[in-house]
């Protein structure tokens, strides 16, 4: 079964779901690539309302899709409620998840086992109609009704995002209304066996469109044109978007950030791009390559840039351990030349889940601006950043990792092979 399919049968016909093991296949690789979507749903939720028991809340309120499909698995117009959050679900920590829906396509969820009744929104045309002062009130009387139901005299509930003025219809009844999307985000750091199996599937599909632009590069085509070859790709593979546009060529690889254009590729320059992608089953895919557009081989700067990136993700992939501190990790991380120092990537690695997630480990340098202090923990899952650029220069390099923490190191999730060119090997 490929990719696509299981994931619409995930989405869409649940009496057909197969249950398949998340166990390490047969082969000898330790990373899972089946899993069984129930069990999915079960251990998030159930690690979601372990932190809530930890943190004493009574109820969350998940305005944030992402937060929202961690509970749940329930996912709608996923674009759509990004930009408007007048989608809710409740979440006790013991009584009944509710689903309080658009009207008319509650049908898309209601199947599934994690949601136990849904309900009309009380603030879905808010955000077009500018009625917030007019769906506030019923909204906050509703969940206090819940609250008092549920919540066994426990008033403390917990937003993750919402409009100032639904948090003080909340405090208006009485509740104590506090600001969950941290405590959400550090329970998700750890992935559960099932989301590692989800993580690998949108990995693989996430190489095959990597490949398929690899294959398209060559001189005349546009950013434009690649760019639409990945995302392409990326839906064929059962994905779902890109967040972002980072594909650049040339003397836009310097500095990083610029995103794809209808700057046309010329012969003997570099090519470098970042997948950012809400990959199958709505997992994080998070890599990185820098190519170099043929024909001709790379000049000794193009290759002397590709070393130190490549040196500076392997060099920061082998120091990291599970109980290492993300001072520690900033402190020995590679040493980055003082002439590239300038553009240097935000981050050493990033956590990655369902989205770029916590933890965020910055540079020893901005570690105080940027990072709070933590420990490396087995089941996490980071991606491991590099660029090379300096001011002043035509080129850049974009290389990174993405890598499951184990209980003695890491085992990469990225196998996309590198640029043999540009690492000065025989092709």
């Amino acid at each position: 079964m490929s990719i696509v399919d299981f994931e619409k049968l995930t989405d869409n016909e649940p009496e057909r779901i197969p249950v398949v093991p998340s166990a390490p296949m047969a082969n000898g690789d330790s990373i899972p690539t089946a899993f069984d979507p129930v069990q999915l749903r079960a251990g998030r939720l159930e690690r979601l309302r372990a932190m809530m028991a930890e943190q004493g809340y009574a109820a969350l309120v998940l305005f944030d899709p992402y937060n929202q499909r961690y509970a749940t698995g329930s996912r709608n117009m996923f674009g759509y409620f990004l930009r408007n959050s007048t989608r809710y679900i409740y979440v006790p920590l013991d009584g009944p998840v509710i689903l309080f829906e658009y009207p008319g396509s509650a049908h898309v969820s209601t199947w599934l086992e994690t949601i136990d009744e849904s309900r009309t929104s009380k603030v879905v045309w808010s955000a077009v109609n500018q009625r917030d002062n007019l769906s506030s009130d019923p909204f906050g009387v509703e969940i206090a009704e819940l609250m008092e139901e549920h919540g066994r005299g426990n008033k403390k509930i917990g937003l993750d995002r919402c409009a100032l003025n639904l948090a003080r219809s909340l405090e208006a009844q009485g509740l104590e209304v506090f600001d969950c999307m941290q405590d959400t985000l550090h329970c998700r750091r750890i992935k559960t066996p099932e989301e590692i199996a989800c993580l690998a599937q949108s990995m693989a599909g996430s190489e095959a469109a990597v490949a398929e632009v690899e294959a398209a590069i060559k001189p005349g085509v546009t950013e434009n044109e690649l760019f639409a070859i990945m995302y392409g790709d990326v839906i064929r593979q059962g994905g779902e978007f890109i967040e972002t546009r980072l594909l650049s060529s040339g003397p836009r690889t310097n500095p990083w950030f610029n995103e794809a254009s209808d700057r046309v590729i010329r012969p003997g320059e570099l090519v470098a791009l970042d997948t950012d992608t809400i990959g199958c089953h709505g997992y994080y895919s998070d890599f990185s390559r820098t190519f170099h557009v043929g024909p001709g081989r790379p000049s000794a700067y193009q290759k002397g840039l590709y070393r130190m990136a490549y040196d500076q993700v392997h060099h920061n992939m082998g120091i990291l351990e599970p109980g290492m501190s993300y001072r520690e990790i900033a402190e020995k991380a590679w040493k980055i030349p003082g002439r590239f120092l300038d553009r240097r990537y935000p981050s050493i690695i990033h956590g990655v889940g369902m989205h770029g997630e916590t933890p965020l480990v910055a540079h020893h340098m901005d570690f105080d601006r940027f990072s709070k202090d933590g420990v490396l923990e087995p089941g996490m899952v980071v991606s491991v950043e590099s660029y090379i650029g300096e001011v002043g220069a035509a080129d850049g390099v974009k290389l990174e990792e993405e890598v499951l923490v184990t209980e003695t190191g890491i085992e990469k999730l990225s196998r996309y092979p590198f640029d043999e060119a540009l690492l000065d090997r025989e092709v």
